[in-house]
């Protein structure tokens, strides 16, 4: 799947082929310095989540689908306690991830060890269990992020990136 990313003034623009041809596109304003589901796809991709973010957009999910799906598949919040559905924990999985290297993105970082207990921390709060994640692995995702972050932040407004998502 061929995902293109397109750096705006107020929202970045997404626009996704899927293998099978299909044609999804949607916007989605700026959080932090680089967007959000940039961040989804580095994780998911060097994490071989298959089932988060970006394998439910290959499988035939509208990005703006993603949440809604999620709340109905009983994502837990203080106004809706109680487990999530199967087909939904990776994806909250993948979203408490992101979450941390969003936060990492936007500060000092943290050592490996304070990475995994924060991820725990946000994965309890969600009722799904954590995923283990080496040091190593916390190193590749900075790592990408950091580089596709210095080409994004040097991307003249209307430029795109594109990203290719390995499906299965």
């Amino acid at each position: 799947m061929e995902i293109t990313i397109t750096k705006g003034a107020v929202a970045d623009s997404l626009h996704i082929q899927r293998s099978d041809g299909t044609l999804v596109s949607t916007t989605f304003p700026h959080k932090g310095p680089i967007p959000h589901d940039a961040v989804h796809f580095f994780v998911e991709s060097e994490l071989g989540m298959q089932d988060g973010f970006w394998g439910l957009v290959a499988t035939g999910s509208h990005p703006e689908e993603v949440g809604p799906m999620a709340k109905a598949a009983g994502h837990p919040s203080a106004a809706r306690p109680g487990l999530p559905q199967a087909g939904i924990v990776s994806a909250i999985q993948a979203e408490r991830i992101v979450e941390c290297f969003e936060a990492d993105l936007w500060g000092p970082g943290c050592d490996p060890q304070t990475f995994r207990e924060t991820v725990s921390a946000g994965c309890e709060q969600s009722l799904v269990p954590a995923i283990p994640i080496d040091d190593e692995a916390i190193e590749r995702v900075r790592r990408r992020l950091k580089e596709f972050r210095q080409h994004w932040m040097g991307l003249p407004l209307g430029h795109s990136c594109r990203l290719e998502w390995a499906d299965g």
